[in-house]
């Protein structure tokens, strides 16, 4: 049954020998471009270490002033304390939490500012307003210029709409949190000075990944290019050196 087949066959193309030396060559192209991008992520962190250390005295904020990442700012007050956010799956020292994230209204009509009060560890029981411990009154909060937390990948919906107060929060964004609360938000998050009440949890810092690891991922990157070339060069000359 069925045809025999011929171990001699020829039929089909041979690899080009110029093949492997376009595949190697992007190759390198994408690992120095790798190498090129751990170089600017380790720029940028060690410029936001830099931002974080040279922040020292408070300055008065109102709405409509423009401030730098991780700028101290006094703001001026009420909070929210019917519209919370727990955001969660944040992880500290290896214990599930949230960060508590409460609106300061700092004016009637202006937008809202989000606050990070800190984390606080994951319970069986349900959250409530009352275990937040509030003020009602007008105060003056104190805190560093940042932003949301970011997640590499989430899936779903980040805020439940329906959901009571305080609402669960996975990753959300400025636009969620906006569709959420009913109202704009200003473009950056408060986070609460450490030695202030009312908060929880609170060491505030840039990323963690400092920058000296992306410049030691840059350079890897560079090593595998640069050993990579070599490869391809003495493949090329191996070549040449058969054909005369």
């Amino acid at each position: 049954m069925g045809g025999k087949y011929n171990v001699n066959d020829t039929s089909k193309k041979p690899v080009p020998e110029w093949l492997p030396f376009v595949i190697g060559f992007a190759l390198v192209l994408q690992f120095a471009g790798l190498g090129g991008w751990q170089i600017n992520r380790g720029l940028e962190k060690r410029a936001q270490q830099e931002m974080f250390a040279d922040a020292d005295s408070f300055t008065n904020w109102s709405p409509g002033d423009e401030v730098r990442p991780y700028q101290r700012l006094q703001v001026r007050g009420t909070f929210d304390t019917e519209h919370q956010f727990l955001l969660d799956n944040i992880i500290l020292n290896g214990r599930y939490g949230y960060y508590v994230l409460t609106p300061l209204v700092t004016g009637d009509d202006s937008p809202v500012l989000l606050v990070n009060r800190g984390w606080k560890e994951k319970s069986v029981d349900a959250v409530t307003t009352e275990d937040l411990g509030m003020a009602t009154t007008e105060l003056t909060v104190r805190g560093r210029a940042g932003s949301l937390p970011k997640a590499g990948y989430k899936m779903g919906d980040a805020i439940t709409l329906g959901s009571p107060w305080p609402k669960l929060a996975v990753y959300p964004n400025a636009a969620e949190i906006v569709a959420a609360l009913g109202r704009d938000v200003q473009p950056f998050v408060l986070l609460m000075e450490p030695g202030d009440e009312l908060g929880f949890v609170r060491h505030w810092a840039p990323e963690e990944m400092g920058p000296g690891r992306h410049f030691a991922y840059a350079l890897q990157w560079f090593a595998m290019g640069a050993v990579l070339a070599v490869l391809l060069i003495w493949h090329y000359r191996r070549q040449r050196a058969r054909r005369g």
